[in-house]
């Protein structure tokens, strides 16, 4: 007898493995000590794991914008300047930008702050 898994396990864990993959990049990708060899075999390791699991739709904003993250991190790899500086930049903004997007669904506005009461003081 043999569970079929459900594809909401298997999109949550292509999305961590998404997620695994961005927070590993960043993380090289601040050392001071920056090789640009030593990353490329690291992110083609972790890129071929990646490419192990089994992909699926993804429709939510955050896990979209992540892929796309990912897609712009291979893109760098293959195709970069000498010194790497302008697609590391480039790299660390998105990812910025992307944590960004994931903190803002945890803040929510009051919805009737008007209404509160407001004596004066």
């Amino acid at each position: 007898m043999q569970k079929e898994v459900n594809e909401k396990t298997i999109r949550l864990r292509y999305i961590r493995l998404l997620e695994k993959f961005v927070t590993k990049t960043i993380s090289l990708l601040k050392y001071d000590n920056f090789d640009i060899e030593l990353f490329k075999t690291a992110i083609l390791k972790g890129f071929k794991e990646l490419q192990k699991a089994k992909t699926c739709d993804l429709y939510s904003e955050y896990p979209i914008a992540l892929k796309n993250l990912v897609n712009h991190i291979m893109n760098s790899i293959e195709n970069h300047s000498k010194d790497f500086e302008n697609e590391r930049a480039s790299i660390l903004k998105q990812s910025n930008l992307l944590a960004k997007l994931k903190n803002n669904n945890r803040y929510k506005k009051d919805k009737h702050k008007h209404k509160k009461f407001n004596d004066g003081y």
